[in-house]
C-alpha cells in the first residue's frame, strides 16, 4: 500500500526490534495496554504467534521517500463471515514524526485496504480514555460511538476503560471514495 508520503508493508520478525524500541517509549506507550515491562522478549513471541493467525495482520508504516520504518499497525478479529475486523494498534513512533498529518495517512490508506481491497462491512477500533488525539483523529475520519467497554482492558495489574468506535462501508464510500491519497 502507498500513499504520497508513506508505504505500508506486511512486518517482518527483524522489526520486533524496531517494536520493542518504539513501544518503550512512553509517547507509545500511554496510549496502549501495553504494561511497563512490555519489552522484545514479549513483543519477539507474541509476533511469532499472530504471524500464524489468519485473523491478524501486522504491518509496518514506512516513509515513501527513504524507506524508513517510523509506525506499526496490528490488525484483528478478521471475521469473514460478518466481513468486520478490528484496528487493534497504528501508531506513528517518534515524535520527530508525529503532529506532520501521517498517523491520518496511515489510517487512510489502511481503511481503503480494508474496505475496497478485503471488501469488509465494518471496521473498528478502540483507545484508552482520555486519549484526545485519537478520538479527534477517529472521528475525523467518520468513525462513531458506540460506547465504553468499562474495564476493557488492563495497563499494568488496573483496568481501564476503552472507548469503542466503528465506521461502516457505506460511511467510508461517502466520505473518501473518489479521494487520492
Amino acid at each position: 500500500m502507498e500513499s504520497n508520503r508513506l508505504k505500508i508493508r506486511p512486518s517482518v520478525f527483524e522489526d520486533c526490534k524496531l517494536f520493542a524500541e518504539w513501544e518503550t517509549l512512553p509517547s507509545v506507550r500511554s496510549s496502549f495496554t501495553m504494561n511497563d515491562d512490555w519489552n522484545y522478549n514479549k513483543i519477539a513471541p507474541q509476533f511469532v504467534l499472530h504471524d500464524q493467525d489468519r485473523t491478524r495482520l501486522q504491518m509496518t508504516i514506512l516513509l515513501k521517500e527513504t524507506g524508513e520504518p517510523i509506525g506499526r499497525i496490528q490488525i484483528s478479529r478478521i471475521d469473514p463471515e460478518y466481513d468486520s475486523l478490528d484496528i487493534t494498534r497504528i501508531y506513528i513512533a517518534e515524535d520527530r514524526h508525529r503532529r506532520q498529518g501521517l498517523g491520518e495517512e496511515a489510517m487512510r490508506l489502511i481503511l481503503e485496504y480494508c474496505f475496497i481491497q478485503l471488501h469488509k462491512e465494518r471496521v473498528t477500533l478502540d483507545f484508552l480514555e482520555g486519549n484526545t488525539p485519537a478520538e479527534q483523529l477517529y472521528s475525523k475520519l467518520g468513525f462513531r460511538k458506540e460506547g465504553v467497554a468499562r474495564n476493557g482492558g488492563k495497563k499494568n495489574g488496573m483496568y481501564v476503560n476503552l472507548h469503542m468506535m466503528s465506521l461502516l462501508r457505506i460511511e467510508y464510500y461517502s466520505l473518501f471514495r473518489g479521494e487520492e491519497l
